[in-house]
């Protein structure tokens, strides 16, 4: 997720139960671009034990050639091709879910970088751009050029967030594709993830803001798929790891402002979870200071501290991401 998953935040999340792989950030490939340093850390410096993959999002073939041979010089377990950022200033670039509608473009770039990475290269992308018509095309590539896993959003790129996924598509990839398939869009907790892949065969689930909200869900979905009981994490759970985001992503040169607002990215989706009318959320937008963001946690997660946290985001609350790409 790009401006969220960061080394900081993949450090963090070993400490509540690490996913099975991590993807970087998005490394924007374009003429005279070079290997952003702050993402590059997150696979030179990271300490988790878990592999990671790192991120491509372009469309000129040359630079993209030449980043990934970049990369092979680092211990990265191997090229992800995004094909899904839904973000309009992110598409209208022609690059990320844009591409999707022109299939010819990413057969050349797939038979490009196929020929090039020795090791995985997976994809991930979303079941078209404002409509499902080269969604078959797309999975032919897919085998064609022997493309290691397929992370799929089940949404059309214009649907960006919002509407049911459709899991039938999800689905249809599975019976379709010769690589393992992990299904994206809409897994919000351990029994979505079990419903998910009951529901369409998918091989594991890829999580996105889901993570933010609760970052004990990866450990929680290994739990249930090995029968052990679910830790139920309560509001004083919450509060401990609000206090945790606010330490990693503590800056010198940030002011304290600066800091509180940057951290709301993060609040949007915890307070989706935290009580049914809301009144976190609308508090949590209206903070300026830590003084007032920590009173106001204290109001709604220290006052009655063992109440459980929702496994699922209340219906009525959403979200409102900041970063450009939350999937």
């Amino acid at each position: 997720m790009q401006d969220v998953t960061d080394l900081a935040f993949m450090q963090m999340l070993s400490e509540y139960g690490c996913p099975d792989y991590y993807v970087t950030e998005y490394f924007r490939v374009y003429a005279n671009s070079n290997l952003d340093k702050k993402i590059l850390k997150s696979i030179t410096c990271n300490t988790t034990g878990r592999p990671v993959f790192a991120q491509l999002i372009g469309e000129s073939i040359p630079d993209m050639l030449r980043i990934a041979q970049q990369l092979t010089k680092y211990p990265i377990a191997g090229i992800d091709l995004n094909l899904g950022c839904p973000a309009p200033r992110v598409y209208r670039k022609n690059v990320g879910g844009g591409l999707l509608r022109e299939p010819e473009t990413i057969e050349r770039i797939f038979d490009a970088l196929r020929s090039q990475i020795s090791g995985l290269f997976t994809v991930k992308m979303r079941v078209g751009f404002d409509s499902t018509d080269n969604f078959e095309k797309l999975l032919y590539l897919i085998n064609q050029y022997q493309i290691d896993l397929l992370s799929l959003h089940g949404r059309t790129v214009k649907e960006l967030y919002r509407g049911e996924v459709h899991y039938d598509l999800i689905r249809q990839a599975v019976q379709t594709v010769n690589c393992p398939v992990l299904a994206n869009g809409n897994v919000t907790s351990y029994l979505k993830a079990e419903q998910v892949i009951q529901e369409t065969g998918a091989a594991g689930v890829m999580i996105g803001r889901s993570a933010i909200r609760n970052p004990w869900i990866f450990q929680q979905i290994r739990d249930r798929f090995a029968g052990n009981p679910v830790q139920v994490i309560t509001l004083a759970d919450v509060y401990k790891y609000i206090q945790h985001l606010f330490a990693i992503t503590c800056q010198d040169t940030l002011r304290e402002k600066s800091h509180v607002n940057s951290l709301k990215k993060f609040l949007n989706f915890i307070g989706t979870g935290i009580d049914p009318e809301g009144k976190f959320l609308a508090g949590m937008r209206l903070v300026q200071s830590k003084q007032e963001l920590f009173d106001l946690c204290d109001r709604h997660l220290l006052t009655n501290p063992e109440l459980p946290f929702a496994i699922e985001p209340y219906e009525n609350l959403v979200a409102r991401p900041s970063c450009e790409s939350c999937e």
